[in-house]
């Protein structure tokens, strides 16, 4: 066969050649991106599955109390504990599960806390007496401890653009909204047809599935150099927690003056000022005290502590209000908390992609003045507040609330090595459980003050004090969101940074 190509020819053909080859490779480089891109948010996925069966469990198990009042014949003293068992022993062993993420491996980490989680979930769903119930929510909360903090570990370790990870950040924050609205209806639903028992059952298949999917996508990760243990760290903050929330839990019903009440608050006193002293000698504490030298990173554990204390005791008033006061089933009082989770979910994407954009001024803000205007609604609650009042008073909290877990985030990890996402993560994780803790047991003792510690008596007149309290902390956030978000204060976080960084790179 002859060729009837000119002499040129050859190079033009090996040029088309050539550049079918670097387009194939660029094709062959586009879809790697893709594909790694996909996996990423395959990540955040399995992730989020964590934060979603956590957070059903904490708006499940609040629909429920009720119904756990009256079959297990405990008053508001043991509804609290019900609620704070978990959230004590929680955020007690956040940061040491982070650390030993960040040791041990962090995808192994999290499906051991995948296992027990659901193995205490059965135990719950078994229990006869409140005893054995504080003591199973106690076996939820060790494994638990080993999801949030881990999963944001993971995410921070994937998701290494700045940008992309407050996006990231966004979708996590958006989860809990998700939480927010299934918990109630789902809960209430459940309790309603089947007995309180059945709340814990829907942990099971989701915590086996995500196990099953942690293994097959998840990648393993370290950290390069491992934080040492600090058993002593350990031990001071779990007294600490421990000794302040029982105090404040018993108080009503012992006495403010009574001695066990007494020996309990010294007891926290003594801790507080043992951890400070204490975390500045080992060379790898449980709990830096140099992170805090940041102000946005200070600040954004004031204001994790301040929404999540204000979530805390906002979701304990309002199902007792609703159930013993206006005799709602579990189900109708679900239904009409709707709005406060579908603005949650709304606004939580919104506000990553804000912080991503502008900061996280405008969110904290945001949320700070959310939270306080829907307290300042609820401080005159009747027996017959009409829902044309209750129900914006819950879309400001939903709005208020679901902006401010994406700059928390953010904060929490922004300026931090990756080796020590884990640590940070763990702190930003006990600042959110502490305060709800506290939440429930500060306006907890306040309505049971009041009641004489029935769960019966006039809810709506007795939670006042406890809406009080809530706004402050609606005006504390707004005022450390002003405080942190300063030329002056991003210049700590990069002071901080740079010593970090700077020891890493010694090491």
């Amino acid at each position: 066969m002859s060729d009837d190509r000119a002499p040129g020819d050859e190079r033009g053909v090996a040029v088309q050649a050539g550049a079918g080859v670097t387009s194939e490779a660029g094709r062959s480089m586009q879809a790697a991106v893709e594909q790694a891109g996909r996996r990423r948010w395959g990540v955040l996925a399995i992730c989020c599955l964590s934060l979603l069966i956590v957070g059903l469990d904490n708006t499940i198990v609040n629909v429920a109390l009720p119904a756990m009042s009256h079959d297990l014949h405990t008053a508001v003293s043991g509804l609290q504990w019900i609620v704070d068992a978990y959230t004590l022993v929680l955020a007690s062993l956040l940061m040491l599960s982070g650390s030993m993420a960040d040791r041990l491996g962090r995808r192994r980490v999290f499906q051991v806390g995948l296992a027990v989680f659901g193995v205490g979930s059965l135990l719950c769903s078994l229990a006869s007496s409140v005893g054995l119930l504080v003591g199973f929510r106690a076996v939820q909360a060790v494994g638990g401890s080993m999801l949030n903090p881990v999963a944001l570990s993971i995410i921070t370790n994937t998701f290494t653009d700045r940008r992309e990870r407050a996006r990231a950040m966004g979708v996590w924050a958006a989860i809990i909204g998700v939480s927010m609205a299934l918990g109630p209806i789902a809960g209430g639903a459940l309790v309603s047809s089947a007995g309180w028992r059945s709340i814990f059952w829907v942990n099971i298949p989701v915590a086996a599935a995500a196990i099953a999917l942690t293994a097959r996508f998840v990648p393993e990760s370290r950290a390069p150099r491992p934080r040492r243990l600090d058993p002593v760290g350990q031990v001071l903050v779990i007294a600490l927690f421990a000794a302040l929330t029982f105090a404040i839990i018993e108080g009503p019903g012992s006495g403010w003056g009574s001695a066990k009440i007494a020996i309990a608050f010294a007891l926290a006193a003594v801790s507080a000022c043992g951890l400070l002293v204490w975390e500045r000698r080992p060379e790898e504490p449980l709990i830096d005290l140099r992170f805090f030298a940041s102000l946005p990173f200070s600040g954004a554990t004031v204001v994790a502590a301040g929404a999540f204390a204000s979530l805390g005791g906002f979701l304990f008033l309002n199902t007792l209000y609703l159930q013993e006061t206006r005799g709602m089933s579990p189900l109708n009082a679900g239904l009409h908390t709707l709005p406060m989770a579908v603005l949650t979910i709304i606004v939580a994407p919104i506000s990553g992609r804000i912080v991503a954009a502008r900061g996280p001024r405008i969110p904290l803000l945001v949320g700070g003045l959310g939270i306080t205007a829907s307290a300042a609604i609820l401080t005159g609650l009747t027996d017959h507040t009409s829902y044309a009042l209750l129900a914006p008073a819950y879309v400001l909290f939903g709005a208020g609330f679901g902006v401010l877990n994406a700059p928390i985030s953010n904060a929490a990890v922004s300026g931090m090595p990756l080796a020590q996402a884990g640590v940070a993560g763990g702190i930003a994780s006990t600042s959110r459980q502490i305060g709800q803790a506290l939440g429930v047991a500060v306006v907890g003792a306040l309505a049971g003050t009041a009641t004489g510690a029935s769960t019966h008596l006039d809810i709506a007149h007795a939670s006042h004090s406890g809406w009080w309290v809530i706004l402050g902390c609606g005006i504390a956030i707004t005022a450390t969101g002003l405080a942190i978000t300063t030329p002056a204060a991003h210049a700590t976080a990069a002071n901080v940074a740079r010593t970090l960084l700077g020891e890493d790179d010694a090491s």
